[in-house]
């Protein structure tokens, strides 16, 4: 979903580099066009200015608070899905976030069904995000069909880039709307006012790493505050040195919410680290880093 092609950010990223090396001054606006490195930068900086490496931001996680999070249910054949589903609940997450649009409606539907017949919506929050694959002309009516099982949100229904076509929806929607792709690209104060004031949804969705990082994030959630706007954020595929920052960002803000930082179990090959997922939670363990990648 990043903005930036792969050519194009490691071109950029070999032009900060040398600049660096230069000894230049490089302000983050300069990086908007490739939001990911723009986080990663941020993220350097930070780091830098911290007495203790991978300290980015001085919080309760880093001293032991955990952050609640939401199991993530990948798309897939059903049976792949319900697998993931059992496993989830039995690792004792409440919140479960499910990706649908991928296999037929019906078929969801069973899966969504199947769970609310075992956990009550006070027992297990649902998250639905449709990445933008439902049709505009039959949306509606799939929320519509989807409701009846006590569904707490569903992301991003339609694809982004329809803001008039959103703000109808978000009215007559019977479940909770969650902007997310929508947000990716969308630069300055103004503008990012005049797409919220327009669409005026329930929550948005931050991903730094895919909107330019944490200034940008707090940008975002100073709008939402003022318009009564909730959030929540989420990790896309960062290694553990990303999550990491995105995690002690989400600390300071102490935002109640379940957050979706889950992505960093999908690596074969992430940095040791001391995250760690546990009884639901993100941790930050007593296992030290390994820095070896680095040298």
């Amino acid at each position: 979903m990043s903005i930036e092609s792969f050519e194009q950010i490691e071109a950029a990223m070999q032009t900060l580099v040398s600049n660096i090396n230069k000894g230049e001054e490089i302000a983050l606006d300069e990086l908007s066009s490739t939001p990911a490195l723009k986080m990663a930068y941020e993220t350097a900086l930070l780091d830098l200015e911290s007495e203790e490496a991978f300290r980015i931001f001085d919080c309760d996680f880093l001293k032991g608070k955990p952050i609640a999070i939401n199991g993530l249910i990948w798309m897939g054949e059903k049976g792949f899905m319900l697998d993931q589903i059992k496993q989830k609940i039995s690792s004792g997450f409440r919140c479960i976030k499910i990706k649908v649009a991928a296999i037929e409606l019906v078929e969801e539907i069973k899966l969504i069904k199947y769970i609310r017949e075992q956990f009550s919506e006070d027992d297990l929050q649902i998250r639905l995000d449709a990445n933008g694959g439902f049709d505009n002309n039959s949306c509606l009516e799939t929320l519509q069909r989807l409701s009846q099982y006590g569904i707490h949100s569903i992301e991003q229904p339609i694809k982004q880039g329809q803001a008039e076509r959103m703000a109808e929806l978000i009215t007559q929607s019977p479940i909770d709307i969650a902007l997310d792709e929508e947000l990716i690209g969308v630069r300055g104060l103004s503008e990012r006012r005049e797409l919220l004031k327009t669409i005026i949804p329930d929550y948005i969705i931050l991903k730094p790493s895919l909107i330019g990082g944490f200034a940008e994030s707090d940008e975002w959630i100073s709008i939402c505050e003022a318009s009564g706007i909730q959030w929540w954020a989420t990790s896309a595929l960062e290694s553990n040195v990303g999550l990491n920052a995105i995690a002690q960002w989400c600390s300071i803000k102490d935002n109640p919410m379940y957050q979706g930082l889950g992505t960093g179990q999908l690596f074969e090959n992430n940095i040791d680290s001391p995250l760690r997922i546990e009884n639901a939670a993100l941790e930050y363990s007593e296992d030290p880093w390994d820095i070896s990648i680095f040298k």
